[in-house]
């Protein structure tokens, strides 16, 4: 009995059963590490498993999120194909909507100043009508007295108007000169340092609208000049 024991022992050892975490062709090929035996010689269940089902949750996430429910995942160059155009399109209604709004600013600048224009000739019509029943005055029962006190009130009524819609007359006489509002026709000598630069005659009145400078006044200015000794003042 003892040498059937020892015999049984020493009969050779049959081959062993290949591991389930050796690496096989398949995983080799597929990129698959061999796992580790548990403790106790175990090979760890299902980690070779859930290792190869990684792959293809990752790739079905991937489609699900470039493409909608029931759809096939889209390319890269089909996406880009589609955003271009949404921004094409994007570009050419803001086109149109830029060229509605110049056209549509550029008709209510026009009728702004025609009702500017409008408002203006509406309230000097009163000083026509004043204008033509002077002029049409019959001179054999006018006197040039009449005549000229006709064409003063006329003129008044005038520049009242004008003044009501902002118009400011410019008669500087007696003024410092002011090169922003005054224009030099000539100069005019005095004997007197006072009086130097300042409107001696204004030959045409300057006019400004709205603090804007319509015409400068056409003015004489004073101008003092040093005697030279031995020369006789006149």
């Amino acid at each position: 009995m003892r040498k059937k024991h020892h015999a049984a022992h020493a009969a050779p050892a049959a081959p062993a059963a290949a591991h389930p975490d050796a690496e096989s062709p398949e995983t080799a090929e597929a990129g698959i590490a061999p796992v580790a035996a548990a403790a106790g010689g175990e090979p760890a269940a299902g980690v070779a498993v859930a290792a190869e089902a990684e792959v293809p949750a990752e790739v079905s996430q991937r489609a699900a999120t470039a493409a909608g429910p029931g759809e096939a995942p889209e390319s890269t160059a089909a996406q880009l194909e589609r955003e271009v155009a949404d921004q094409k399109d994007r570009l050419l209604r803001t086109a149109a909507d830029f060229d509605n709004f110049r056209k549509r600013a550029a008709r209510e600048k026009a009728e702004t100043w025609g009702r500017a224009q409008g408002d203006l000739i509406q309230k000097v019509l009163d000083v026509i009508d004043d204008l033509g029943r002077v002029a049409h005055l019959d001179p054999a029962q006018t006197s040039a007295e009449a005549l000229h006190e006709g064409v003063g009130l006329v003129e008044r009524k005038f520049l009242k108007v004008l003044e009501g819609v902002g118009l400011e007359r410019l008669d500087p006489s007696g003024q410092p000169f002011d090169p922003n509002a005054h224009e030099a026709v000539m100069t005019t000598p005095t004997p007197s340092q006072d009086f130097d630069g300042t409107v001696a005659m204004v030959f045409q009145a300057g006019y400004r609208l709205a603090g804007m400078l319509l015409r400068p006044a056409r003015v004489s200015v004073y101008a003092y000049a040093e005697p030279v000794p031995g020369e006789v003042a006149l």
